[in-house]
């Protein structure tokens, strides 16, 4: 059965993965590439905090670096190889305790932890960028090469054109990332890939592949002479005297390619017999460790979700057809939008994926659903999501997730069947915890308000968002909690009305007060939606002197 986890990817490895249970691992980790080299080495950490923002959040010097650290340096549970604990004392000493050395640290747990559920026969494939990607392969030598296992490749994928230039610009544009490959052992998993698109094979067959038999069939005439001596091949065929050197096959199979119609004969048996290499038969041009055809989305691309750090569906295409094979288990421990488990599904492999944030599960569940249909969901192992009241309680105490996001997001996303967009600010959120937006007759798209509470309620809080609502000239707001509410709450949610839409199939109350327990046995928004949110996630919500408004 595929699983798809919501959590910790270390806690749940370690708990819920067997040793050498995967096939091929796959992860893109986040990385603020956009931080300066020179000051995440000295930890300076003087940059625009806008673009460092979602590194501080992620990768701090904090008790679980600390934590981690430790677990490495006294090896804890025999984990680890000597010449990974020696790597990253030494990486403690050139960096010292900061932001980089808190990322390498996470990263040599999980990737030391990939390793053991890896089959022998198991690839691992990290996509990083320059940014990081030396200190992480030294890291990757200690877990593997120390152990039995191999670096196989360093892939350079082209992920931008580079076509624009930024004033002022004192470097080399950076249009590349990074995919480092390794095994488990020397009995990996490999499939040569192919490419008919390069340009270069496309000049190579007009060049060669330039005659056509009677059958229709374009081929190559190819010389059949060996360029170095091969006593042993010399020999005369049917009357055509060997080349100086002899010729490049024997002579079965020389007889085999004259059984097979792939020999020419010319007139002049003082010329020599060459052999036709048809076009039908090539496989196209090998792929190489340069992967210049595979485009980067774009916002117009067709596939694309809104995820920022979204892959094209091309590129895991080609890493799961290399490095696995039909009813192989694909794993993706960072999983993000879904793009690995989407293509491990349709290349009919089996498939694990883990993502810590709810807003993630709820898109690849919705993404999945959109494509394979509801069938595929409903048969999915989904282990982490709140199933009572004590795991939603649980979720909203999270001590990793002090602003209780996620769970706003799991109600928010669960209630509206994964179609309401999340306000995704940390700080100031007016009171927004999600919009929905729903068809209304000859006019825009009327905003629903989504307020969640995890704590103790009060008839306050539903006239802070009566408030909110007439403030964004909304239609109207969904008030969940975590707690019953009070009657009080509900006679002054009722007081509010009705929304005025005739597009809704009853009377719906402008103020909805809707439990977490109610969502839990199935409740559910059931309100005629403008937009498939998720699929239009690239819709940003911003603040404005007017209010929210939406732009794409």
């Amino acid at each position: 059965m595929n699983k798809l986890f919501y959590g910790d990817n270390l806690d749940i490895m370690r708990k819920f993965i067997p040793d050498e249970s995967v096939d091929l691992c796959y992860i893109d980790p986040p990385f603020n590439s956009k931080r300066n080299y020179n000051q995440i080495y000295n930890n300076i950490g003087q940059e625009d905090t806008a673009q460092a923002q979602a590194f501080i959040d992620t990768w701090t010097w904090d008790d679980a670096a600390e934590h981690g650290l430790s677990e490495i340096q006294i090896n804890e549970e025999q984990r680890y190889s000597l010449q990974t604990i020696y790597q990253v004392n030494g990486f403690e000493l050139a960096l010292g305790k900061g932001s980089l050395l808190a990322y390498l640290v996470s990263l040599t747990l999980r990737m030391n932890e990939i390793r053991r559920i890896l089959k022998p026969t198991g690839s691992f494939y990290l996509h990083c960028d320059p940014t990081a990607s030396h200190y992480l392969k030294i890291i990757l030598d200690s877990i593997y090469c120390s152990r039995g296992g191999e670096f196989i490749n360093e892939i350079t994928w082209k992920r931008r054109t580079g076509m624009m230039q930024t004033t002022g610009n004192r470097k080399f544009g950076a249009i590349t990332d990074t995919i480092l490959i390794y095994s488990r052992s020397g009995n990996y998993t490999f499939n040569p890939q192919y490419s008919f698109s390069d340009p270069s094979y496309t000049a190579y067959v007009n060049k060669f592949f330039k005659y056509t038999d009677k059958d229709g069939r374009r081929y190559a005439s190819d010389n059949l002479a060996s360029p170095s001596p091969r006593p042993n091949l010399i020999y005369e065929y049917k009357g055509y005297k060997p080349p100086a050197y002899g010729w490049a096959v024997s002579e079965d199979k020389m007889r085999q390619f004259e059984e097979e119609g792939r020999l020419e004969f010319p007139e002049n048996k003082n010329q020599r017999i060459r052999r036709k290499r048809y076009l039908d038969e090539l496989k196209g041009k090998p792929i190489q460790s340069l992967w210049d055809d595979i485009e980067p989305l774009t916002r117009y691309s067709q596939e694309r979700l809104g995820y920022p750090t979204q892959k094209p569906e091309a590129l895991l295409d080609r890493i799961i057809r290399a490095s696995s094979n039909e009813g192989d288990t694909v794993f993706d421990a960072y999983c993000g939008c879904g793009t690995t488990v989407a293509v491990a599904h349709r290349l009919n492999r089996k498939w694990i994926g883990i993502d810590i944030t709810y807003q993630s599960i709820s898109l690849i569940s919705k993404r999945l659903e959109d494509t394979y249909g509801k069938e595929v969901t409903d048969s999915l192992e989904l282990s982490g999501v709140p199933k009572d009241l004590e795991g939603a309680r649980a979720l909203a105490l999270r001590r990793d997730d002090k602003t209780r996001k996620e769970f706003e997001k799991w109600a928010v996303l669960t209630y509206s069947n994964n179609r309401a967009m999340i306000n995704e600010k940390k700080g100031s959120d007016k009171g927004i915890d999600g919009i929905a937006l729903v068809m209304a007759p000859h006019a825009a798209p009327q905003r629903i308000i989504f307020s969640v509470k995890s704590g103790n309620v009060q008839v306050s809080d539903i006239r802070d968002l009566r408030g909110t609502v007439e403030r964004e000239k909304a239609a109207g707001g969904i008030f969940i909690t975590l707690s019953s509410p009070k009657p009080s709450m509900i006679q002054e949610a009722k007081s509010a009305g009705f929304i005025d839409n005739s597009y809704f199939p009853a009377p719906v109350e402008k103020i909805k007060i809707v439990t977490v327990e109610e969502i839990l046995s199935g409740a559910r928004f059931q309100l005629p939606l403008a937009y498939e949110v998720v699929k239009s996630a690239a819709m940003k919500v911003k603040q404005s002197k007017q209010g929210i408004i939406f732009d794409d």
